[in-house]
């Protein structure tokens, strides 16, 4: 499609892209989803919900099982209102009672409340360069189902196709009624230039790059769309699933055939003032310090015989102890370092979170070898975070683009 356009930016971006972005783009303020609420609510006779009961939503779907007087602490709020709150959400099928648990006070054990897992259902799709995979979560978050599938060329219509194919099998497998499906939710990797969900994206990704990604997913599956870099999504996703049910504040290093990732701050995510904070990758300087990617990893265990034609295919045969690991371990360590010291000093986070598509043998490998600056004063040291493996399971881009919808309009920070 651009085979006639050679010429290119210093970012990286084709000339011939402006004039198909501003057409392309023209009318996206005008769909249908960007000016009321989505038709979830209407399908299913409710109302959107206010801040003080997604307040106790997210803090349940954090917590698994939680009764009213934690619950109280926890999001700040008078026991009057959890009371009031958790009866109306238990109405409309949100919050389910638990368990009878003790309240350490006198008096009869509480009641304990959970999320109602069939309450929604919500699609997660990832972009990656050379691959594809759609994940089906349900209300709490679980993953019902994923898929991967890799594909010779990222083009809309193959990328579109297949996702198509793959929702319609998830639906008619799991029984989804479709009025319950609240949305979808896409992860890409590369960088957000606005307006709404225009990304300027690897060379892989040319067919997506500066166009008004949202539209086009939402005129193939008629329900609203949400988008998100990819590292931003896996970090909404390990804050609702994985590290983020014990800790408030992490940053999350999505390491994939680039780096880059994600910052959480008291369960929100930090995304800056141009929509594009935990740019991780960026804090390397180019030509002095090896990048810790899988593509960097690729071509090392190349060097020892060990080859695959795309990170893809490494991953699928992924073996630790394959020649290759310690040496890129060692050309590495200097980078992830660096990395973790200017995260470390300038967050002050309470765990910086190892993942993306990085697999977990080899990410519980490289943490021991990770040296964070650190300075000794009076002979106490800095506090540091912790270096903690992903606990998110599955593709975390995936599952936390499926988290976008629920995040956005159901579970928001505690306070």
């Amino acid at each position: 499609m651009f085979a006639n356009v050679t010429n290119e930016s210093a970012d990286g971006a084709k000339p011939g892209y402006d004039a198909r972005f501003r057409e392309e783009s023209k009318t996206v303020l005008e769909h249908p989803y960007r000016s009321g609420v989505p038709d979830f609510y209407a399908a299913n006779g409710l109302k959107g919900l206010s801040r003080s009961e997604r307040r106790v939503l997210g803090t349940v779907v954090r917590s698994g099982e939680i009764g009213q007087p934690r619950l109280a602490k926890a999001t700040g709020l008078a026991q009057q209102s959890i009371s009031r709150i958790v009866k109306g959400l238990v109405s409309i099928n949100a919050l389910a009672e638990g368990g009878k648990v003790l309240s350490g006070r006198r008096g009869q054990p509480g009641q304990s409340v959970r999320i109602t897992p069939d309450f929604a259902y919500t699609f997660g799709v990832s972009m990656m360069t050379d691959a594809i995979s759609v994940a089906l979560i349900d209300f709490s978050v679980t993953i019902l189902d994923e898929e991967k599938h890799d594909l010779p060329a990222m083009t809309r219509n193959a990328v579109l196709d297949t996702v198509e194919r793959i929702v319609d099998g998830m639906i008619q497998k799991h029984n989804i009624p479709l009025e319950r499906v609240f949305g979808m939710g896409v992860s890409i990797s590369g960088r957000y230039i606005g307006p709404k969900a225009v990304y300027n994206t690897p060379r892989p990704l040319d067919d997506w790059a500066l166009i008004a990604i949202d539209r086009l997913f939402e005129d193939r599956f008629d329900m609203p769309v949400w988008v998100e870099n990819d590292g931003n999504a896996a970090a909404v996703g390990e804050s609702l699933v994985g590290v983020g049910r014990e800790y408030d504040n992490f940053a999350y290093l999505y390491i994939d055939t680039l780096l880059g990732g994600g910052i959480v701050m008291n369960h929100e995510l930090m995304r800056g003032t141009n929509g594009n904070g935990g740019e991780i990758g960026l804090l390397l300087p180019k030509n002095i310090y090896q990048h810790p990617s899988l593509e960097s990893l690729r071509q090392t265990l190349g060097e020892y015989n060990v080859e695959f034609p795309g990170v893809s295919e490494m991953l699928r045969e992924f073996d630790a102890e394959w020649p290759g690991i310690d040496e890129w371990i060692t050309k590495t360590r200097s980078s992830f370092s660096l990395i973790c010291s200017a995260l470390a000093a300038i967050l002050d986070p309470e765990a910086i979170v190892f993942g993306g598509r990085m697999p977990q043998p080899l990410a519980r490998r490289v943490i021991p070898y990770i040296n964070m600056y650190n300075d000794s004063r009076r002979g106490k040291p800095r506090a540091l975070p912790q270096l903690l493996v992903s606990k998110a399971g599955g593709n975390a881009s995936a599952i936390g683009a499926a988290a976008l919808p629920l995040k956005e309009h159901f579970f928001a920070a505690a306070v």
